[in-house]
């Protein structure tokens, strides 16, 4: 098992999409550090898992972030700086940091590579370039970037209250964990859609 490439609808070619999904990470600090320190090597969006309910979330953010890029409006240092961003479902660019991004106690991290050419850079780092300095880099374990994987780490609790789903009615009804989830999924991703509206 190692980085998964994924490959996004009316994305340019051009421009790659990487994905691990590490737990039982025992170096978050380290990782956070290097963001703060804003080292070039570790350009990636470390994306706290415990506030993540699904794939499609972190894909829904991954082609939010590539279409604010493409379309030459990011609102945030980098593309991996706002695919963390748009997780949120307010505007406040430091609440979403804390929230979704890498902190000192995160052991379940999900790590996202968007690669593409540049001026001076025309030759973008390869997938297995990417995992190799990941593997050099991340203390945990790779685990399948799967939803059953997703719902191991998540952090109910925290969800409900970033995503201010405390009291909803079609949540607090359903008795099937599945349904449960996906109602939870589907909310979450109205949220995050409305933020700023």
């Amino acid at each position: 098992m190692s980085l998964e490439t994924i490959t996004l609808e009316h994305v340019p070619p051009s421009h790659k999409v990487h994905v691990a999904f590490f737990k039982s990470v025992s170096n978050a600090a380290f990782l956070q550090s290097q963001l703060l320190a804003r080292n070039p090597d570790f350009e990636y969006a470390f994306i706290d898992a415990s506030s993540v309910v699904s794939r499609l979330q972190v894909l829904a953010v991954i082609y939010k972030a590539l279409s604010i890029l493409l379309d030459g409006t990011l609102r945030t240092p980098n593309v991996h700086s706002e695919i963390v961003t748009s997780l949120s479902a307010s505007n406040n660019i430091a609440e979403a940091y804390r929230r979704y991004g890498i902190t000192a106690e995160t052991t379940s991290v999900i790590i996202v590579k968007v690669v593409f050419p540049t001026d001076a850079r025309p030759e973008p780092p390869s997938a297995e370039h990417i995992w190799k300095h990941l593997q050099d880099n991340v203390t945990g374990s790779l685990v399948p970037f799967t939803d059953d994987e997703i719902s191991g780490s998540t952090d109910w609790a925290k969800v409900r209250k970033y995503y201010k789903l405390n009291g909803a009615p079609s949540l607090n009804g359903l008795h099937d964990e599945v349904l449960k989830t996906k109602e939870a999924e589907m909310l979450v991703l109205g949220a995050m859609a409305l933020r700023g509206v």
